[in-house]
């Protein structure tokens, strides 16, 4: 019995790399997002700072985010392309609805905290602010490095998984920059009866990144999810194609298209005049396909030989 496996087509070879790359990065990320967040619950504890607590427990939710992210990102690389014929690219619209939902989470946690401080207000311990300064200003440094590196692996390999993980770093350095911002100013104006309402109102700014990150997320991949078409530029890709085409074949029955993941599928149906031999229309079916994958990145186009209603002899 013959063994051997059939050698790796180059294209595919690069896509399970870009993918194995995409899981380490993200397993990195999870590490990232874990580490703090006992030290700053810890701080928050300390100090009484509502920015602190509610940093701490946005950082526990935005963990749990990466890890659902890393999960999918994991089953992506494993996965078996013969099971899924059109990739795996829902499971990463998926992980980035799960990334923006947590956002939502940790905005209602927010309000929550921030109201009870607003009703309730107490002076900040100083002991727990020094101690949440440092881990802030650490967090800050790695942040800033997490969402430069996701980023760049994004560009090179556009995906929803890595678009919303550079997303959430970087809106996590933003929000640990307002947090150490607080902290600062609470700290100087100690001595002011106002002093205690900087820390809850000032929680306020990160609810609002939040809120518009979370839920730019979630609207931005229930498209895909719905198998929505290709946007107008794209098409027009399509229909230039066509156009330059049109004098080998018969008649267009039509274009379907939409994406999964970072990968974009089009299915053209088309009808060869019947006097034509299969070589020939298999010519230009090879041509045109090249064509419009070389012009749309990360395309598979395939093209479907087809025909109107045939019309019959009597006997």
């Amino acid at each position: 019995m013959n063994t051997t496996r059939a050698p790796v087509h180059p294209e595919e070879g690069a896509i399970h790399a870009a993918e194995k790359e995409r899981e380490k990065a993200i397993f990195f990320n999870l590490l990232v997002a874990v580490a703090p967040a006992i030290p700053k619950l810890a701080a928050a504890v300390l100090s009484g700072s509502v920015t602190l607590y509610a940093s701490a427990m946005k950082t526990v939710n935005e963990a749990i985010g990466v890890l659902v992210s890393w999960i999918i990102a994991r089953k992506i690389a494993r996965g078996d392309p013969g099971v899924y014929d059109y990739g795996m690219g829902k499971y990463e619209n998926i992980a980035r609805i799960i990334t923006g939902s947590v956002m939502l989470i940790s905005f209602v946690i927010l309000i929550i905290v921030a109201t009870y401080k607003i009703l309730f207000p107490a002076p900040l311990g100083s002991g727990g602010v020094q101690i949440g300064m440092i881990i802030v200003i650490i967090m800050i440094a790695v942040d800033s490095y997490i969402t430069v590196r996701n980023y760049r692996i994004a560009v090179k390999e556009p995906s929803p998984l890595m678009d919303s993980q550079w997303r959430l770093f970087r809106l996590k350095a933003i929000a640990n920059l307002v947090v150490f911002l607080t902290l600062i100013l609470a700290t100087l104006c100690a001595g002011f009866p106002w002093a205690v309402y900087i820390d809850p109102v000032a929680s306020f700014g990160v609810m609002g990144i939040l809120l518009y990150s979370g839920i730019r997320m979630i609207v931005s991949s229930l498209p895909d999810l719905l198998d929505e078409t290709l946007e107008e530029e794209l098409q027009l890709v399509v229909v230039q194609e066509l156009a330059e085409h049109f004098h080998t074949y018969e008649q267009l029955h039509g274009v379907k298209s939409r994406r999964s993941g970072g990968s974009i599928y089009v299915d053209i149906f088309l009808e060869f005049s019947g006097e034509l031999q299969m070589c020939v229309v298999q010519d230009t079916i090879d041509r045109m396909k090249r064509s419009m994958e070389s012009k749309i990145p990360k395309s598979t186009v395939n093209i479907i030989t087809t025909s109107g209603r045939c019309s019959r002899g009597r006997f």
